[in-house]
């Protein structure tokens, strides 16, 4: 009977390994055994921006824990990168195999039931972040963890509990992040895949500026208003610049509009890795608080932020941005809709946005 190294990092116990697939070796006599030393389980399930806002907690996690196999449960299985070779979407499936399986440490970063009831069902001596309580409540992990982590937890459960404290936070969510898994966040980038082969656009040349315009259906507090946009589209055209419109299917008839009443350019709508793609043909991006402005961070572009409903403090944009704020103080903290009789973002002038554009352009 053939020798199986069923703890071989590698081993994948259903399917071919990836050193087989590559060149067709046996466990016997492969040069790429490399005994496993663990398993650990990142839930991270949700929403879309802030799973690629967890990417940079890979980078102290992958240089600390090189011999163990990372298991990443997400909503989002296309938003994680490919350096994690286990991604797994939560479902009935997955969850049977977590239930069968023993990790080493279980890090959640979720407070919804869902997350926290998962986080406390899985079998691991060791728990980071939020689980769950007898009383079908999210709780930080105290125990088991320093000191400081869980008080970078208890900080961040209170954060989601309370607006004014959230209000007063004055640290990234990285930095957030990081800490509740003892770590200091140094700057550690995104990491987002880029798509291969990268997608052809029929775009002009020159320095062209990806406008965001929409911010899906249920966050309608942080909708710039489509004249604005379309005033900033022709300042940028004035500017010598080239503005791209961009969007999903909710945005598809409002940039169809703007496309044909200043002439931006509109490519269309496309499935998440083509439209990574677009966005990565584009210098500067401008979007309100959207799972784009969380793709642009990825790729390591310049920024303008729209933000009014949200603490600024909680973005890290790496020294390649601006946060743009409305001039009438937003008083909706964490509202999908607006409760006032006037809208704070129409205070927020095209020309203001143009201005921050042309300053990362290095336009004068």
């Amino acid at each position: 009977m053939e020798n199986i190294r069923r703890d071989c990092i590698h081993f994948r116990g259903h399917v071919p390994c990836r050193p087989h697939k590559e060149t067709g070796v046996h466990c016997d006599g492969c040069d790429r055994f490399a005994p496993r030393a663990g398993r650990i389980l990142l839930i991270k399930l949700g929403a879309a921006g802030d799973v690629i806002r967890t990417t940079p907690l890979l980078h102290p996690l992958l240089r600390d824990y090189p011999d163990h196999a990372l298991t990443w449960v997400t909503d989002f299985p296309d938003l994680v990168p490919s350096r994690v070779h286990d991604v797994a979407r939560l479902d009935a499936e997955t969850l049977v195999w977590l239930r069968n399986t023993d990790f080493d440490l279980v890090i959640n970063l979720d407070k919804d039931r869902q997350a926290c009831a998962l986080a406390a069902e899985v079998t691991a001596p060791r728990r980071w972040g939020f689980t769950l309580d007898r009383d079908g409540f999210c709780r930080p992990v105290t125990e088991g963890v320093s000191a400081a982590q869980a008080a970078a937890a208890e900080a961040k459960f209170h954060t989601g509990l309370f607006d004014d404290v959230n209000q007063a936070c004055t640290l990234s969510y990285p930095q957030e992040i990081f800490a509740i898994c003892g770590y200091e966040f140094s700057g550690e980038e995104y990491i987002l895949d880029r798509p291969q082969p990268a997608p052809q656009f029929d775009l002009p040349d020159g320095t062209l500026v990806g406008l965001n315009t929409g911010c899906g259906g249920r966050w309608t507090s942080r909708l710039w208003p489509e004249k604005y946009w379309a005033a900033l589209a022709r300042g940028l055209q004035d500017a010598g610049l080239t503005p791209v419109l961009l969007g999903g299917p909710d945005e598809d008839e409002r940039n169809r509009r703007l496309a044909a009443a200043t002439g931006a350019v509109y490519p269309g709508h496309f499935d998440l890795k083509t439209f990574i793609g677009l966005m990565d043909r584009c210098e500067i991006v401008v979007t309100a608080v959207t799972m784009a402005m969380h793709i642009a961070l990825g790729l390591g572009k310049k920024l303008v932020l729209f933000n009014n409903i949200f603490n600024p403090h909680e973005f890290e944009l790496y020294g390649r941005g601006r946060i743009l704020a409305p001039a009438s103080p937003c008083t909706c903290f964490f509202q999908p809709r607006c409760l006032r009789e006037d809208f704070c973002l129409e205070t927020l002038r095209p020309e203001t946005a143009l201005q921050a554009v042309l300053d990362l352009a290095g336009r004068a």
